[in-house]
């Protein structure tokens, strides 16, 4: 399974547009463009198909988790508890 394949079954999964996932990876630090962002979701046959490198998926990824829990700084941590 590729990297692209990852992203579209993630995208299906959570019912996001394009634009949430260019804000999701805006929040991961990664600015990107719908052009480029369809050419990750193009046929590998298609002539402006482009592969999706374990960078991009990272940075989603990150950022799927900064917009469901925050940013580190602002979340507690485990070991900060007063017991």
């Amino acid at each position: 399974m590729t990297n692209n394949d990852i992203l579209k079954k993630l995208r299906i999964a959570l019912n996001l547009k394009d634009t949430d996932i260019i804000e999701i990876l805006k929040l991961a630090g990664f600015e990107i463009s719908k052009a480029e962002l369809s050419a990750l979701f193009r046929k590998e046959d298609h002539k402006n198909y482009k592969e999706c490198g374990d960078q991009i998926l990272r940075r989603f990824l990150n950022g799927l988790i900064i917009r469901n829990r925050g940013k580190m700084e602002t979340r507690g941590q485990p070991w900060d508890m007063d017991v």
